[in-house]
């Protein structure tokens, strides 16, 4: 899940960009003692959502699952929902699992585990048509065909940049097992139906990595401070279990160092604490 529920990041992750703090999650946990079950490591994730999960165990977040239950000694035992509205009301929240595995700060109807990494939003060119451009305000997209993940925060900067006109929208809330938006724009980039991409950092490393060298992936990190274009991703739990989320916090402390690797091993971008790309 992630920005995804950005989705980030969109194509997973992204209504939950906008979420906001849980202003009555204490509330609720007073009434409702932790429910954790020990016994195995019970995760809610998309069964169709690349590349964060899939029933095949394919995605990054599968195999930091994998990981985690290992370190606990665990099974590993999903329950499968698509990441669409009600995902964490009809999964997590009627305690049909214990965590979700990625999901913004400061979502909605959660408690957030310390972070485990963060990325940006990221232009996607063809290295052949040498774009040297690192913002969007850059004046060579005014000539140029963009793709563009619709109602994400990148398309606000292409809006005030006058690029309206220049813009193919791709779907941010889709039906993860029957559409795929951000695999698709990165397809239509490399089929030259589009000349620059514009998505969520890993959805778009991943499927750009899909095309070997022809691809160039540049963080969009010189965007106006007004308009957010990173943000750190966590792991869910239930409001008021903290011995359950300081557990869970133990782990990502712990095994940071592999976390990281199998982040990289998905051509993610990431951010370190200043802000900057981790090379």
């Amino acid at each position: 899940m992630t920005l995804r529920l950005i989705g980030i990041a969109a194509g997973g992750i992204a209504g939950f960009l906008l979420g906001a703090l849980l202003a009555a999650s204490t509330a609720w946990a007073d009434d409702h003692p932790e429910a954790v079950d020990r016994t195995a490591f019970r995760v809610c994730s998309d069964p169709s959502n690349l590349p964060f999960s899939n029933d095949k165990g394919e995605g990054f977040e599968n195999k930091i699952a994998e990981l985690l239950a290992t370190k606990l000694g665990v099974p590993l035992k999903y329950i499968w929902y698509p990441n669409s509205i009600g995902f964490l009301r009809n999964t997590l929240r009627v305690r049909r699992c214990d965590i979700v595995m990625g999901i913004v700060t400061g979502a909605d109807l959660v408690q957030n585990t310390n972070p485990y990494y963060r990325s940006v939003y990221v232009m996607v060119t063809r290295k052949a048509d040498n774009i040297t451009a690192d913002k969007i305000e850059d004046p060579q997209l005014k000539s140029l065909k963009i793709g563009l993940t619709a109602g994400a925060p990148p398309a606000d900067i292409a809006a005030k940049n006058g690029l309206a006109a220049n813009i193919k929208p791709y779907d941010l809330y889709v039906d993860t097992r029957n559409q795929t938006p951000g695999k698709d724009m990165i397809n239509d980039l490399a089929n030259k139906q589009i000349d620059v991409a514009i998505l969520w950092g890993p959805i778009a490393g991943y499927f750009a990595a899909q095309h070997g060298d022809e691809l160039k992936v540049t963080p969009l990190l010189n965007e106006p401070k007004s308009t957010r274009m990173e943000f750190f991703i966590t792991m869910a739990v239930r409001p008021g279990e903290n011995k359950w989320k300081n557990d869970i916090n133990a782990l990502i402390r712990e095994n940071q160092p592999e976390i990281a690797k199998i982040l990289n091993d998905y051509h993610i971008p990431l951010l370190n604490p200043r802000g900057e790309l981790i090379q």
